[in-house]
């Protein structure tokens, strides 16, 4: 990387919805980074409970107080979305060392796609190691109090889809 030049991470996910742990990966990302592209994409491999539209206003409105970060969706290779962006770093998130291995995989097969890719793991606060997506979606679906577990953006969302 050239001197002055802007440090670009991309935080890739589905963020279905957006934890206050993701929010803890975003913030220290940033004290890293001069900016920060969270980048949504589909899952196949899951059935969303929010449509992207509606994930993507989820975490707009909860990183609008956060300086440099900007949200965009993306089809295909992280790779590929990645130097579209000139970003010099992915972000992963590890709440805990069951996440190591899936983590390490693709890390290392993004590597083999491009050999100047990094991967940047960064632990979430303990206060969320525990928390994920999916047990949000459970707990609210149940009737459960979401509140502490997520932005308050998504915590009316869900709320919203409870009551429907």
């Amino acid at each position: 990387m050239r001197e002055g030049q802007q440090k670009i991470a991309v935080y890739p996910g589905s963020f279905d919805p957006i934890t206050n742990g993701h929010i803890d990966v975003i913030v220290r990302a940033l004290h890293i980074f001069d900016s920060l592209i969270i980048g949504v994409t589909k899952n196949p491999e899951k059935k969303p409970t929010f449509p992207i539209d509606k994930r993507l206003k989820m975490i707009k409105e909860s990183t609008k107080h956060l300086p440099n970060v900007t949200v965009e969706t993306f089809d295909g290779l992280l790779v590929e979305f990645a130097r579209k962006k000139k970003a010099q770093a992915v972000i992963r998130g590890m709440r805990a060392l069951s996440d190591f291995d899936y983590e390490f995989q693709m890390a290392l097969t993004n590597r083999k796609l491009d050999p100047e890719f990094e991967t940047i793991f960064l632990m979430t606060d303990a206060n969320y190691s525990y928390l994920s997506s999916s047990l949000v979606n459970q707990i609210a679906s149940l009737g459960g109090d979401v509140k502490g577990l997520v932005p308050k953006a998504v915590e009316k969302y869900l709320k919203r889809t409870r009551k429907k």
